[in-house]
């Protein structure tokens, strides 16, 4: 049986600058929530890439001395290189610079043009540079600096441009989000995103005049298209088959409509309110779901170079590896809610949960097995389960179903204490049962049964942790015996009890996460 594809996304990331770890935490969210669903058994796509024109790539480019070009073919290098890093395992990465994407932009826009929801008028209004939007009164203060980038001060425009009817969409989309709840998550988010509309929708310009740096309008050339409308169509020119002709037939044939944007809340409206108007006003399917995940601080305080407390991510994975911050920033940080670095917590929870609990366990247990049971999976009897092993094993038979539901509400913190709570009681058994003692008693049976609970319990752990902590999940598979590896996944038959068959090899153990010490 074929299960449904699954399509998702992060945000197109503008490549004024470098990537930071505000860009490294959705990826690493999509990447474990794409992880999932291929260990489900389902096709999927998983889209990341840039989003490369506008003025602000313009004037960054102009003052290091580069072509726009230039600059946007070094930056993505850097994208390359952290996601790799980072072990992030898109499909495809899209760049709204690519011969493609143009066409599809074009195709959309007469598409809109012909529903007659595109017109010329006069822009008069405030613009952030840094966002690459014009600015409501109502959202500024009397300084006009913007309320995102609170240190650039909005400019002053009054030129033509032409327009999207958002106004003309109004009903309908009020109407969407009343009978699609489930579209914006967090609950917040959608809220927000309510409150928003209430105060009525206004058309926006999606055109720019005295700038080179993008798609000219296909009616009128001596316009440039609006970073944003360029911007989102990236996510469907991203599911051309790399031999198609670019065309939206082709685009949309197999992966479309998409299940999931996971973007930043900063970026909310652009993708719950423009976007859903302009795929209505081409006539097209909109998304399942978006997703708006909340803003990092490191130390308590709001980064920023002005404060000099930016978290470098290249830095951080030399440091400390993929996985470790990987596992922080979904398990310590609600998925949705704003949430804080802290180095000093960051070794802590890690040395804890990774090294003290799950790296213990499979030591101790691959220990004793070698030591006791001549390297090789425990014989066991499944039909004479004593009254100490079985909670262990109703816990690791019904964790799949549990952690599942999880991922797929992209509640890491809640996927990962569940398979916590399966380790501590693990870990409680050994104490409980003490099989060095049974073994020296002679009662091999009783110490064959604990050490086969505690093997297999592990390896359920593991499995379920690996779409978040992909290497380290890898290694314990490894020394149990198992493949897995980025080549080949276990399937979701995996997530059962009774996968370790008895009187299989077992490695020697050895530790699958080093401690970090505080330097």
């Amino acid at each position: 049986m074929t299960l449904e594809p699954i399509a998702l996304t992060t945000p197109l990331f503008y490549v004024n600058d470098r990537p930071h770890i505000g860009s490294a935490y959705p990826t690493i969210a999509a990447d474990a929530f794409a992880r999932f669903y291929r260990l489900k058994g389902h096709p999927v796509m998983f889209v990341t890439g840039t989003d490369e024109h506008g003025q602000k790539i313009q004037r960054t480019a102009e003052k290091n001395h580069l072509s726009p070009q230039e600059h946007c073919d070094r930056t993505v290098a850097d994208f390359y290189a952290l996601w790799e890093k980072f072990n992030i395992r898109f499909d495809r990465f899209t760049r709204t610079t690519a011969a493609k994407h143009q066409a599809i932009v074009n195709e959309f826009f007469q598409r809109v043009y012909d529903s007659g929801d595109i017109y010329l008028n006069q822009q008069q209004g405030w613009y952030c540079v840094a966002c690459e939007e014009f600015k409501e009164e109502r959202e500024l203060p009397e300084s006009h600096h913007c309320p995102i980038h609170t240190n650039v001060v909005c400019e002053w425009r009054d030129e033509p441009n032409y327009f999207f009817r958002l106004s003309k969409y109004q009903e309908a989309l009020d109407q969407f989000h009343a009978v699609n709840p489930q579209f914006i998550q967090p609950e917040s988010r959608r809220n927000e995103v309510l409150g928003f509309m209430k105060q009525g929708l206004q058309d926006f310009s999606i055109s720019r005049v005295n700038l080179d740096w993008g798609f000219p309008i296909p009616t009128d050339p001596s316009h440039t298209i609006y970073v944003w409308f360029d911007a989102l169509l990236g996510y469907v020119t991203a599911l051309l088959e790399p031999d198609d002709e670019p065309t939206l037939a082709n685009a949309l044939k197999k992966w479309y409509p998409f299940n999931l944007h996971i973007i930043g809340k900063d970026i909310l409206r652009f993708h719950a309110i423009y976007w859903p108007a302009m795929l209505m006003s081409a006539g097209l399917d909109l998304p399942e779901r978006v997703f708006g995940h909340g803003l990092l601080t490191k130390d308590g305080l709001k980064m920023g170079k002005t404060l000099g407390n930016t978290i470098d991510p290249y830095d951080l994975v030399d440091r400390f590896g993929a996985d470790p911050i990987r596992y922080f920033f979904l398990k310590e940080i609600e998925f949705g809610k704003d949430g804080d670095f802290n180095e000093e917590r960051f070794i802590a929870i890690v040395n804890a949960d990774l090294a003290n609990s799950l790296g213990n366990l499979l030591n101790r247990s691959l220990g004793m097995a070698n030591k006791y049971c001549q390297q090789v999976v425990p014989e066991h009897d499944p039909s004479e389960i004593t009254a100490l092993v079985q909670p262990i094993i109703e816990l690791a038979s019904s964790l799949g179903d549990r952690v599942a539901i999880a991922y797929q509400k992209l509640d890491f913190r809640s996927a990962c204490e569940r398979i916590l709570e399966l380790i501590w009681n693990c870990n409680k058994l050994i104490d409980e049962t003490t099989p060095w003692k049974k073994f020296k008693e002679g009662k091999q049976k009783e110490v064959n049964e604990t050490l086969y609970t505690l093997l297999e319990a592990v390896r359920i752990a593991v499995y379920l942790l690996s779409p978040i902590t992909p290497n380290l999940s890898y290694s314990a598979y490894q020394q149990l015996g198992l493949r897995f590896d980025e080549t080949f996944s276990p399937d979701w038959s995996h997530a059962n009890w009774g996968i370790l068959q008895s009187g299989e090899s077992l490695s020697t153990p050895t530790p699958i996460f080093q401690r970090i010490e505080n330097t």
